[in-house]
Order: structure tokens, then sequence, then C-alpha cells
């Protein structure tokens, strides 16, 4: 039902025109596919760090209150993206698809039901849209950033030309343009991951319209 779940870094909130470009494309680009966009935290989440310094919060507080801020930045999407709808669970989500809307998850319920994550700072919503698109049964998760995100090792020539950079499980882990926990719940799934630019909103049209762009990629 749905094919790809498409995850907003937060940091992109902080873009201007450029994010608001990026909301019309994903209203656009839903009404030809089947997605579902999770949101990154952003300035929300950085606000739980701030008191997580200040106070020396646990880790389970931390981790549910930058959920939390996952979901404000949800309600912000959802507002932004012409023709969608927050939703809090899958069943909600599917149903939005049929009406030929554009579901925005709102992740705390479900992540609070299912509990399937550690309760860490290495857990962040790139490890929980991987989750999460894993549980709705999508072949696919596009990490939608707001920098180029190429491995610093990766083939200088590729990055030169524009080509698409293929990652592995291994380069994930060791890479700090992703949270250290995504390729372990990507280890044994059969989601294939893209990580683009969200300032270059023409790379996510491209690459859902043709398969391919400029970015990193994981195929299973």
């Amino acid at each position: 039902m749905i094919e790809v779940v498409i995850k907003v870094g937060g940091s992109l909130s902080r873009g201007g025109s450029k994010f608001r470009e990026l909301c019309l494309l994903l209203a656009e680009l839903g009404r030809k596919r089947r997605l579902l966009v999770a949101p990154g935290g952003g300035p929300f989440a950085d606000a739980v760090r701030d008191c997580d310094r200040l106070y020396g919060l646990s880790d389970a507080t931390s981790h549910w209150m930058a959920i939390l801020a996952m979901d404000q930045l949800g309600f912000l999407l959802s507002d932004l993206i012409p023709e969608s709808e927050p939703v809090r669970d899958v069943d909600a989500a599917r149903e939005t698809v049929l009406a030929g809307r554009v579901p925005v998850l709102l992740p705390f319920n479900l992540l609070h039901r299912a509990d399937p994550l550690p309760r860490s700072w290495a857990v962040t919503s790139d490890s929980i849209s991987a989750w999460v698109a894993g549980y709705v049964g999508a072949s696919g998760l596009i990490l939608v950033k707001s920098t180029e995100s190429l491995p610093d090792d990766a083939d200088p020539a590729r990055c030169d030309d524009g080509s698409p950079v293929p990652v592995t499980l291994e380069r994930l882990a060791r890479w700090e343009g992703v949270d250290p926990y995504l390729a372990a719940v990507l280890t044994g799934s059969g989601l294939d991951l893209w990580i683009v630019n969200g300032n270059r909103p023409d790379r996510l049209r491209e690459l859902l319209e043709k398969g391919s762009t400029r970015g990193a990629y994981l195929r299973r």
C-alpha cells in the first residue's frame, strides 16, 4: 500500500523558501506515488538536547521528548504540504493514501506503544523512519537532508560528475551524516535507502520519477 517513506530532515525547516518548495513538491509527488512523510526533529529536538545538557535527563526522558519533537515538526509539515493529513498510526496512513492525500506521521503514539528502539541519542529520526518503513511494508526509504550527504570517502569522480554514490551498511555505520544506529535497523531488512539533499528538491523529483539522482544509496 505505502511504497516509500520520505523522512524530511528537521534542519530543512530553517530553509525558508526551499522548505516551502519541498513541501509543495511532496504534495505533487503524493498525487502520483503512495508516500508516507516522516518528520525529523529539527529545532524542536534541539530544544530537548538543550534541556538534556542543562538538567542531565534520563535516556528514556530524552528519547520520548525527542520523539514528541518529531510530532511537532510533523504538524508543521502537514500545515505546509497541501492535501496532507497528520496521522498517528498505519491504518490512518493507509486511509489517507487511499483518499488521495499525503499522510504525515506523528510518530509518538506508534513508537511509545511498540517501543522498538534503544532509548538513546544514537537513535534519531533516521533510525525511526527506517523502522517505520519496515513496519508499514514500504520498499524504500528516502532520507531528505539539509546537506549534500555524501560520505567523506566517496569516489571523487562520482562526486564530481554528479553520479549517485553507492554505500554499504558498514559505511553507514561509520558515517557521521546519518545516526549511529541506522545501519543496525537496516540490517536484515529489504529496504532500498536513498539520501538526498532537500535544498535541491529537483533531486527528490528526479529520484521518484526516474529512479536515480545525485545522492547516496544502498540497494538491497
